[in-house]
This record gives structure tokens, sequence and C-alpha cells, in this order.
């Protein structure tokens, strides 16, 4: 089958050229122009931008988190996200039984995802404790399609700094990633439990219980450590302060190597006066890190036109808001954490970053496709615009408007953490691989047609 889109401005990181693109079986076979052939689809782009198919590595579908399971499962957590533009996804995966085997987690989410996602998917594996043998499979895995591993410095299974030195160390052998959430767990655990017993249980507690100082102290200690272990690939994920970021950059300054960082689309929109809206409605923003402060939003901005800050995701992870009153209006420590974002996250980072001229198309390009291809072991079959390449692809129009509304959204959360915004620069196209999954906002792809990304050691 080929496919023909004309006229329509091809955005890669370097260049924004009027051009058509030719699509045969799937793949871009060529861009240039003069492109004729009476079997082929046509599609018209005049005056659009065609982008690379948006990939967000940082969502968690169907999540176990303690009692609570997220609400999106893989079949409607992509379609919003196909609906929100994004035409791959990379998720972190729950933690699995006490002791279990990395492949134990990896073959549950192929239960989950396989047959059920409607955009392609792969999976970063958890570490939830540390032996020979978890780091012999975990060495055999990053040679082995799954280049990415995940690590916590909180919650029930995280890892002490010991093992975080030793994980690094296979890290830097073998040539993948590992991924870490850094907050301090003792800190957090003290302040959460002092803000309990004195009766500061109001959802506004949360950002304090979990105050800039105790990512930005994970995020140096962990930089150490991976000095420690010859500065291995390391990606700091969901980074919300402007505290991480010096620290980032003092360590770079003094020669550190091979960080990159990922912030999420709420820190750079919303701020933390959302916890002291009424009615609960600030349950809705419980999630970790916690929503900061406008200075920290302008600081993560800077560092996105600075090169320091590589990726935007989501960390969707959307909860029904009836649990959250249920169980944490009366104390937020019970709530369930996490909100959704993968529907909105191009729209919004689009309107604020490239309509509100804070970065050129070019850079939203290398942000929300590129690096996290790149990063992530999927370039260069995604997240770039050449032959060769999967003909992910999507059609924005610049001159047409929108406003986000829980209502006329895909994913089964039932609201949206951007009620009512306006937005500049609608999606009309979402193509993967050459088929149109959706079209003018409606979603025409079929279940179980994403495909699982076997992803191969990053050359960063």
């Amino acid at each position: 089958m080929k496919i023909i889109i004309k006229n329509g401005f091809v955005v890669n990181t370097e260049s924004v050229v009027k051009c058509d693109l030719l699509v045969e079986d799937g793949i871009i076979s060529a861009m240039g122009g003069g492109f004729e052939d009476e079997a082929a689809t046509v599609i018209d782009a005049s005056g659009k931008y065609v982008l690379p198919g948006p990939i967000d590595v940082h969502t968690h579908m169907d999540l176990q988190a303690g009692q609570f399971r997220a609400v999106d499962d893989f079949y409607k957590g992509s379609i919003a996200a196909a609906c929100g533009g994004t035409t791959s996804i990379v998720d972190h995966i729950a933690f699995g039984p006490k002791g279990c085997t990395l492949q134990h987690q990896l073959d549950v989410y192929h239960g989950l995802a396989d047959s059920n996602s409607v955009i392609d998917y792969g999976f970063h594996g958890v570490l939830q404790h540390v032996n020979e043998d978890i780091l012999l499979e975990m060495e055999n895995l990053m040679k082995n399609g799954i280049p990415s591993f995940k690590a916590y410095m909180t919650y029930d299974f995280k890892l002490s700094d010991d093992e975080l030195l030793q994980v690094m160390k296979i890290v830097k052998k073998v040539g993948g990633v590992l991924t870490v959430h850094a907050e301090n767990h003792e800190v957090i655990n003290y302040l959460r439990r002092s803000f309990v017993e004195e009766g500061k249980t109001e959802a506004k507690y949360h950002a304090s219980s979990r105050p800039p100082h105790t990512e930005a102290e994970a995020v140096s200690r962990l930089i150490h450590l991976s000095a420690m272990a010859d500065y291995p690939n390391l990606y700091l994920v969901h980074i919300s302060t402007e505290e991480s970021l010096k620290e980032i950059i003092k360590a770079k300054e003094n020669g550190a190597k091979n960080i990159f960082v990922e912030t999420c689309i709420q820190y750079l929109l919303l701020t933390e006066d959302k916890y002291l809206l009424p009615e609960g409605e600030g349950l809705k923003y419980v999630m970790s890190p916690p929503l900061r402060k406008q200075k920290d939003c302008d600081a993560l901005w800077k560092g996105i036109q600075k090169g320091i800050v590589q990726v935007v995701a989501t960390d969707h992870c959307p909860f029904y808001f009836k649990d959250k009153i249920e169980h944490g209006l009366k104390n937020f420590t019970q709530c369930p954490n996490g909100g959704p974002g993968v529907e909105e996250r191009v729209r919004v980072l689009f309107t604020e970053g490239v309509m509100k001229n804070r970065i050129s198309i070019q850079h939203f390009v290398e942000i929300a496709s590129y690096n996290p291809a790149k990063i992530m072991g999927i370039y260069p079959k995604k997240g770039n615009i050449q032959p060769g390449a999967d003909a992910d692809l999507i059609l924005i129009d610049t001159e047409k408007t929108g406003v986000i509304r829980g209502n006329m959204l895909h994913g089964n959360a039932g609201y949206s953490l951007y009620e009512g915004y306006q937005y500049k620069g609608e999606i009309e196209m979402v193509m993967q691989r050459g088929k149109i999954i959706v079209s003018q906002g409606e979603f025409i792809g079929n279940r179980g047609d994403g495909e699982f990304l076997n992803r191969i050691l990053p050359i960063l």
C-alpha cells in the first residue's frame, strides 16, 4: 500500500522543509516531490505541519499500586494516547511478588498489553531487589530487547545506595539505561507521619511532605553514585524542581556525564495552588513528586531551552476521583497517587512551547519524539522523518484551536488535570506505520494493532 502526503511542512530536529512524503508498506520510502501513483492514497497536508509521532516513555498503564489499580488498561490508555497524538509508549511496569525474577513482571505485562494496545509499546524492566541472579538477568535482558530499567529510591521496593551502585555498574558494562525515581524516602516518611500526627491531613500537605530538597538531595546522591560507576547512562524521571536542576548543572560543570533529564507536562504548567481547590478537587493533583511553584515551572522551561531537560513525558497513572475522595479526603497519605495526562500532553506542550514562543517547532520534535526514541533505543525507526523510518506521523494545523474537557477524552478517569485549558494547534491526523488511526479526533484504529518494541541498546 502506498500513501503520498503532499504539500506539508515536514519537521525534524534540524529543519522544517516543505516537501512530499512517500510511504510504502508502513515505511517512509522517500522525501521530495513529484510522487505520482494512481493506486496511492493521497493526503493533502497543505498549510499543516507533519511531525514524527510523539513518544511517551513514562506511562503506567494497568498499574497495581497497593489496593488501587490505574483505571486505564493498555486498550483504553493507548486509545487516549493515540487521540492525543502519541504513537508509541514505553511503560514503567508495576512491582511483582517479593523476590520475583525480572522476567516475571515482563511476562505479566505482555499478558496485559499484547493484543490490546492500539499503538506500539515497550516496557522498562523494574528492579525491586538486587542479587547476583538479578544482575545477570538484567544484563541479559538489556542485550535482548529491554535496554532500560527502573529503580526507585522510595516506596516499598526502594533500592539502597549499595544496590543502586551495583546496578549502575551493570548498566555501564552493557550500555543500557537506568531510570530512577529520585526522592529521599526516609525524610518523606518522617514528614508524612509528622503531618498526620499534627492533624494536617488536607491535600496541600502532600506537597509539603515532599519538599523540593527531598528530590534534589536524591538527585545529587544518584549523580555521586553514578560517578563511582564511571557514569553509566542515568535517566532521571519526572524532575520537578529548580533545586534538582541546579544539582544537575553543577554536576555537569564538574565533569559528570551521561545524565538525561525528563520532566512531565504537569510540572511545566500546573502549580501547587491546585491543592487548595475546594470540595476535595485538590486530591486530583496528588501525585509524586507533587506540583511545585511557578519558579520551578519557569526553571524547567529554561532547562528545556538550554538542553538540560531532554524529554517531556506524562507519568500517566490515572485513578477515579471517587476513590481519591473516599480514601484521601480525611488523610492525603491514603489517596491514590497519580493522575492522567497521556491524551493532553502533545496539545499542551505544543501550545505552551511552540505557540507561546518558548521553543521552536524543531525543539518540540526533539523533546517529544527524537530524544525519547534515541535515549530509549527505538531510533532511527521512531522519532524522526527520514527514508527507512516507520511512518509514525501526526498532522498539526496551527490555525485551529480547542478546549480540553474531561468528558471529551478517551481514558477512563473521567476528568482532566487541564480542564478548560485552551490550546492552539489541533492534531488533525495520527498515523502509525502508514495506517491512519486517528482522523479529525476520531479513533479509527483497531485493538491489538500496536506492536511490541523490541528495543536496541541506545547509542548516546
